[in-house]
């Protein structure tokens, strides 16, 4: 039966052109991915600190003792982190590299189905391939591939999070979310702000209780425990001025003043609570935009608003981007899929005609992406709630879509529509 699905035939269908061209496509670039371009790695090897990390855990030596004036990668795992990757070691570092390279492979792999699950799409549709195209094309998975992180890992745990959120499995969800953050601190922690807001107390029971589990099973076996906590943490709450999409660090790069980085901080900041708000006071109950809406905006705003966001991490508003599939998504406006490219595109900017201009547009589009997608979110729900106030749409319990966002809604109940049957009816 499978090697019946590989026959070539003749597509029938709009939906089987599409497929025949994607699925192709969409293989020969996984596979180039993962076995080319990451094999063959990158000056950036985010990789190596974390093995020798590993290997000085296994051998009882001094693990947080970096020299965090130079611009190379560092290791920053909390202990926690470093006790659940230190297996890496355990086997050569170019053999390592590679076992590495394919567990996040699959673990993208693995995400990228349960996302097509949690939109109610199967293998057989369009989305499948097209998905799968969108995510290693990105500058997120060919770069977490290349540079060898584990950022891999952590996305699945998070679809994973959103999935048992959703079907009110609260142990295993807050267990996928304490993983993260035994491995990467505060990059999905806002996440807990979902449940919090749900009602599902369960959740914070795992999530913080594997994180300060691991972090005490850790603590007997690393000789410079207390380093983390005086050397490492306080490096991480600092803005660095290179490799830094954040607003602080584009600002110190460039030398904006500080009242004026303040400025833009507090504004975006304003415009995520009323944007957050406003998701959770009209759309709660539709459960899926909800939670991945919410934790695309909150993703989004610790990258950009916080002291560090690097382009890669992106990969974690992949459910953002797939709520575009409803009709009441925030990402149906050509406005959403600029901001998209900015932070997703793997196209370089660099320019040898027009050096300045070009080297402006690539350190910037990051920054300016993730902010044009706040801005599109707090504008489109705003346009809502504003017209829903308007014609009195705003009682309680009822969400702000327009009728025509409604399913249940036709092109024949459209105003227009309704005008020109009562005009023939009355011309009748």
């Amino acid at each position: 039966m499978f090697l019946r699905q590989l026959e070539p035939r003749t597509a029938r269908t709009t939906a089987e052109v599409a497929n025949f061209a994607l699925w192709p496509i969409a293989i020969l670039t996984v596979l180039n991915r993962v076995f080319i371009k990451a094999v063959n790695g990158y000056i950036t090897d985010d990789f190596r600190p974390v093995y020798n990390a590993s290997l000085a855990f296994l051998n009882h030596r001094a693990v947080y003792g970096e020299n965090y004036n130079t611009t190379d990668p560092h290791y920053l795992y909390p202990p926690g982190g470093t006790l659940l990757i230190s297996p890496l070691a355990v086997i050569d570092p170019e053999k390592s590299r590679w076992c590495f390279i394919i567990v996040n492979a699959l673990a993208i792999l693995l995400a990228w189905y349960l996302l097509l699950k949690l939109f109610n799409f199967t293998l057989d549709t369009v989305a499948a391939p097209a998905l799968l195209l969108a995510m290693f094309s990105s500058e997120t998975v060919t770069n977490t591939l290349v540079f060898t992180n584990i950022n891999g890992c952590l996305f699945l745990m998070m679809v994973a999070f959103l999935h048992l959120i959703l079907q009110r499995k609260d142990l295993w969800a807050g267990a996928a979310l304490g993983l993260t953050i035994a491995v990467k601190g505060p990059l999905l922690a806002p996440l807990l702000l979902i449940p919090l807001v749900r009602g599902q107390w369960k959740v914070f029971i795992t999530a913080l209780g594997i994180p300060v589990a691991l972090n005490l099973l850790a603590w007997p076996f690393i000789v410079d425990y207390k380093q983390f906590w005086t050397h490492t943490l306080p490096y991480l709450s600092e803005s660095r001025d290179y490799f830094n999409s954040a607003i602080v660090g584009n600002g110190a790069y460039y030398g904006v003043a500080d009242w004026l980085v303040w400025t833009i901080r507090l504004t975006l900041a304003a415009m995520v609570a009323i944007t957050l708000w406003l998701l959770y006071r009209y759309y709660r109950d539709d459960e899926v935009f909800f939670v991945c809406t919410s934790a695309g905006i909150m993703i989004t705003t610790v990258l950009l608003l916080g002291p560090l966001g690097q382009m890669y991490y992106s990969m974690f508003l992949f459910p953002l981007l797939m709520t575009v599939v409803l009709r009441n998504s925030v990402m149906r406006n050509w406005p959403a899929w600029v901001a998209v490219f900015g932070f997703m595109s793997y196209d370089k900017w660099l320019s040898d005609r027009w050096q300045h201009i070009g080297r402006e547009l690539e350190y910037l589009r990051t920054t300016f992406g993730w902010a044009l997608l706040l801005i599109v979110a707090f504008c489109v729900l705003g346009d809502r709630y504003l017209a829903a106030k308007r014609e009195g749409r705003l009682q309680p319990g009822t969400s702000l879509d327009p009728a025509w966002m409604h399913p249940e809604w036709s092109p024949e109940d459209s105003e227009p529509a309704v005008a020109a049957r009562t005009k023939a009816g009355a011309a009748y």
